[in-house]
């Protein structure tokens, strides 16, 4: 993001007093999904309460999120709490805005999205978040990276910029750290990284401007163990950075990467994760205490 320095309230450690050793490097932990399944909601709540985790992502179009905001909102300074700015989940498609992911793509490639209309779909999930966690979101993001689609993120920094003035909330750019990245993750980016960070450095807008955490959500939670160890040792490479989970905790029935939550849960909630932190000196970080001051 861009900011001289963390303030000092960045500095307190999440869901603990441990001693942090000198040269710990942050990171915010975001669980996406929130409110997209019971089980979603509950193993992030149960993640967050453990202090596993720095932030979540709310899917403010499911018919769960305003029950499921009460009890995170009993987490409200302890987490970042953030908007998952949704096109292309089965909620967006019953709100009449929503698209397959393909086809989505397809037309953030092909001119973009119509910004006016954008605009009003990004005002009603903004509307709906305020409702359920009665405040501004501290960041947002997107279901499967939408926020950085052509005419979705001009949108979006012009909605940003007109609801909440100097103090608008930040933004995640999903783009890999320097260095080699998987075709999966070199697509994503290309579908806007540059572009988001671009328009929102222009617009004064603080942001996370890697992501780690995007792999085929495949393998067992030995691969995934392995993965986290090895996103972790690339966080030097970059001041800011996301590290996106999907966890839950059970199995969702329809939920074609389930199998991969429980599995991420498990890693997170167990005794794995706080070692591998400490062995890679990282700690967890909210990314609202980031944002430049003023």
């Amino acid at each position: 993001m861009s900011s001289a320095g963390p303030p000092e309230a960045a500095k307190a450690p999440l869901g603990g007093s441990e001693p942090r050793a000198a040269g710990s490097v942050g990171v915010i932990v975001c669980a996406d999904d929130f409110a997209g399944d019971a089980v979603v909601s509950d193993g992030i709540l149960r993640l967050a309460r453990q202090g596993r985790i720095s932030a979540t992502s709310a899917m403010t179009l499911s018919p769960r999120w305003p029950q499921d905001a009460a009890p995170l909102r009993e987490l409200r300074g302890r987490i970042d709490v953030g908007l998952h700015l949704d096109w292309t989940s089965e909620f967006a498609r019953a709100a009449g805005h929503g698209l397959p992911l393909g086809a989505a793509m397809l037309r953030a490639l092909l001119g973009g999205f119509e910004p006016q209309r954008a605009a009003g779909v990004i005002e009603r999930q903004l509307d709906a978040f305020e409702s359920g966690w009665q405040a501004p979101p501290d960041h947002v993001d997107g279901h499967q990276h939408v926020q950085q689609f052509a005419g979705i993120r001009e949108a979006l920094l012009r909605v940003l910029q007109r609801r909440y003035g100097g103090s608008p909330p930040y933004l995640r750019v999903s783009r890999p750290p320097p260095g080699r990245a998987a075709l999966k993750e070199r697509l994503i980016a290309a579908l806007g990284a540059d572009a988001l960070e671009k328009i929102a450095e222009s617009a004064g807008v603080a942001r996370a401007g890697a992501l780690l955490g995007i792999y085929d959500f495949q393998g067992d939670e030995a691969a995934y163990a392995d993965r986290m160890a090895a996103w972790l040792g690339q966080l030097r490479a970059w001041p800011v950075a996301v590290l996106m989970c999907h966890p839950a905790s059970g199995l969702a029935p329809g939920d074609a990467i389930a199998p991969a939550r429980l599995r991420e849960f498990q890693y997170l909630s167990g005794p794995l994760w706080p070692q591998a932190l400490a062995a890679c000196g990282v700690h967890l970080a909210r990314g609202s205490a980031l944002k430049p001051a003023g």
